[in-house]
């Protein structure tokens, strides 16, 4: 007999520290090095800077579609450790693991073939486009660090374990971060790389965290056991992960369009505007990769406790993270309020890309004040088996609302106006969440015990 979970008897507000706080750590670690990435960058060129930020679409679908697949083995595995139902706990991790591996082929795949055209449709020929291609061939390419990475901290996740998480996402960050500067500079006898040794920084980081998180699987998670002999897919557990996973890959994936979207508005008023935007979701993770991470702590929680038909923790859980979300979201409004101009400097900007960047992120920032709210109930939908109501909330804000509004705005020819789709965006997408959690608390929540 397996004891009893930790998430279906600890305090729901000291549960919810315990699994999100490592997590909430790990993710900001994570931010650092996406922040000192393009800071090095930066010191290349502003061409070299505006070639990474162009490589986001890309390299955010890479990521989007193995957290996507992550957010599956995270909501079934849970779900089945609150049943008791081992076994299929089992094949949960294990499918999971599978699937990633195929994705990771599909993308080795793409950086062959569509990674030069991705380039030349935004930005033409030129040395932009060689630049990115350097840096996301090898991104892409390489990537089987990231996809093994995902599917083992989302099992370690999914049992309570997230203080393992944070383990390997901060060795892996940390990694990267030593080796950014010696990798693009050609320090300590290696070759000076560019913004290739950005992208060799990078990967290297995600093969030695996710070695890390097999290890930590195989030698402290008894929940699950990884049962590799003998392994045949399971089409059941497979379209179960999917039917969670996919609409999470897609909600994830539509960032991407908007952000291929927006370079291609803002690329007709200057490269130095793509460059800000680019500088935007670089500082934006510092704010919203920690709710991530309170979320990635919730939704194990919910999972579980949806599993045990337990309504009372189940809203105990949204509520104190509810709480959290719009605590970390209004810090970075008032960060971003004050500090904008300092922020930008950290990546050696011109006087153009201030006069740009500052109205940006007064005006973008206004948004984070309804997006905490937001952001977690929209897990919480994961968390109970429907995420495609994910999807509909991310696609309304991101490529029904945002990106008209902001090529509407353009025709004015004033770039300030542009930033102003993303609070209205927001509005609109608040206003939706609140009306599908409505929906779906009475049809799921309310009948539990």
């Amino acid at each position: 007999m397996k004891k009893e979970n930790k998430m279906g008897v600890m305090p729901i507000n000291k549960l919810l520290i315990s699994m999100a706080l490592p997590m909430m750590i790990s993710m900001l670690v994570q931010a650092l090095y996406n922040v000192v990435d393009s800071m090095f960058v930066a010191k290349l060129s502003e061409n070299a800077l505006t070639a990474v930020s162009l490589a986001f679409p890309m390299q955010n679908l890479m990521i989007s579609t193995a957290v996507g697949i992550g957010v599956g083995i995270n909501a079934l595995l849970s779900r089945s450790l609150g049943q008791r139902d081992y076994e299929k706990a089992d094949k949960t991790a294990v499918n999971g693991v599978f699937i990633e591996l195929i994705a990771f082929f599909i993308f080795l795949i793409l950086s062959f073939t569509v990674i030069r055209p991705f380039y030349i449709t935004q930005s033409g020929e030129g040395e932009i486009t060689e630049l990115g291609v350097q840096y996301l061939s090898i991104v892409t390419g390489c990537s089987l660090g990231l996809f093994v990475q995902i599917g083992f901290e989302r099992v370690l996740q999914a049992t309570g374990r997230t203080v393992y998480t944070m383990i390997t996402q901060g060795t892996g960050a940390v990694i990267n971060i030593i080796l950014d500067p010696i990798m693009i500079f050609g320090l300590l006898g290696f070759p000076k790389l560019g913004v290739a040794g950005a992208a060799v920084a990078t990967v290297i980081g995600q093969i030695v965290a996710g070695i890390i998180a097999v290890i930590i699987n195989h030698k402290k998670n008894p929940d699950v056991t990884f049962k590799i002999r003998g392994f045949r897919p399971d089409g059941g557990v497979i379209r179960t992960i999917l039917s969670v996973g996919i609409p999470s890959m897609l909600m994830a994936s539509v960032s991407s369009v908007m952000t291929f979207c927006l370079n291609k508005i803002l690329i007709v008023f200057s490269s130095t505007a793509v460059a800000v935007f680019g500088v935007y979701f670089k500082l934006q993770s510092f704010i919203f990769m920690p709710v991530f991470g309170l979320n990635n702590g919730m939704v194990p929680i919910v999972s579980f406790n949806y599993g045990a038909r337990e309504r009372h923790r189940i809203m105990q859980t949204v509520k104190y993270s509810l709480c959290y979300a719009f605590g970390i979201m209004f810090l970075g409004f008032l960060v971003m309020q004050i500090f904008p101009q300092g922020l930008f400097m950290l990546f050696n900007a011109s006087a153009d890309m201030l006069s740009i960047g500052v109205p940006a992120l007064r005006i973008i920032s206004i948004s984070f004040l309804l997006a905490g709210g937001c952001v977690v109930i929209i897990s919480v939908f994961q968390a109970l088996g429907k995420g495609v109501l994910s999807m509909l909330v991310s696609f309304t804000r991101q490529i029904i609302v945002l990106v008209p509004v902001a090529y509407v705005l353009s025709r004015f020819h004033n770039i300030d106006l542009v930033w102003w789709s993303f609070p209205i965006a927001e509005l609109a997408s608040i206003t939706l969440t609140l009306i599908l959690f409505r929906h779906i608390y009475h049809k799921l929540i309310k009948p539990l015990c």
